[in-house]
């Protein structure tokens, strides 16, 4: 009688028995906040199918439909769960399509921030000397100016050599570049001194004994070593990023009114808060505070699940 060895478990089995999904599952509040977020997401990427409207197609929009109240209160209308804004556009439809803008616009400006911070943190904390004197006094001077002061500095050179003409088209891509060029040096401080710790360590000597070069250990060996304090600081990164273009926007310097974001819907709502219109700018506030807080929250959860000292 021959026996047959087990096979090995897969990739998913591994994943769904590990301590890390065993600690997402512990944490009722962290499950909750995942699905907020996935909510969020799966509705920002698929604005165009879940939307009950098309808020920003002119052809789709009537002025008569304007300062309709939520359908529970008053002359509500079934068409608009959360009533309409001063334009006649839906509520909800404008929020939905408003994640969108400010999913993108953090996730990409995270993404910008991450390929300076974590190179530089990378390159000064290898090699050392001159060259880790330089990038952190760099780094320290931005520090101690607030990220929403750069964010605007940045905009406002931007402007001046950006024609008027394409102010608008690229006025996404400038308050990318503004909120990523704002907040690479948290990321390059972690990055150096995570670096530092493990250049250090056995399996980067045995490798320069065996001859490979400098930028093959960074990339090969340092990197994936260090990518975890990284992650958590990409997802309180979001949170932030998420909040400092709704800071830009409703200061008048993000997106343009005709592609808004919630920072923008939340400005042109704010006009009509004291007139009765409470809705246009309540709504789009609650759903910017519950995206940042369940990132937040899992950010939280990320950073305990993955510090072996709580394990």
């Amino acid at each position: 009688m021959t026996i047959t060895p087990d096979s090995p478990p897969s990739r998913f089995n591994r994943f769904m028995d590990s301590d890390l999904m065993f600690s997402f599952l512990s944490s009722k509040l962290t499950v909750v906040s995942a699905i907020i977020t996935l909510i969020f997401f799966v509705a920002a990427i698929f604005a165009p199918l879940v939307a009950p409207h098309r808020p920003f197609d002119p052809a789709t929009i009537d002025l008569l439909d304007a300062f309709t109240p939520p359908v529970w209160a008053e002359y509500g209308d079934a068409r608009f769960l959360l009533g309409t804004d001063d334009q006649g556009r839906d509520v909800l439809s404008t929020i939905i399509y408003g994640c969108r803008i400010s999913l993108l616009v953090g996730f990409a400006a995270v993404g910008l921030s991450l390929l300076i911070g974590v190179g530089v943190g990378l390159l000064s904390g290898f090699y050392g000397g001159w060259l880790d004197t330089v990038f952190m006094r760099l780094a320290d001077v931005q520090l101690t100016v607030p990220a929403i002061l750069t964010a605007l500095v940045i905009d406002g050179i931007a402007d001046l050599f950006v024609p008027p003409s394409m102010r608008e088209t690229l006025s996404i891509v400038v308050l990318i570049l503004a909120i990523g060029l704002s907040d690479w040096p948290r990321y390059a401080r972690v990055a150096r001194s995570s670096t530092m710790v493990e250049r250090n360590k056995e399996y980067v000597m045995a490798a320069r004994v065996i001859g490979v070069g400098s930028f093959r250990i960074i990339l090969r060996h340092i990197l994936p070593n260090i990518l975890g304090p990284i992650l958590v600081m990409a997802t309180i990164g979001l949170a932030i990023a998420i909040t400092t273009e709704a800071t830009l926007s409703f200061l008048g310097v993000g997106v343009p009114p005709t592609t808004p974001s919630l920072g923008t819907l939340i400005r042109i709502g704010n006009s009509f808060l004291f007139s009765g219109e409470w809705w246009i700018t309540i709504f789009p506030s609650l759903a910017l505070v519950l995206l940042v807080l369940a990132v937040n929250l899992l950010s939280d959860w990320l950073r305990d699940a993955l510090n072996p000292k709580l394990r």
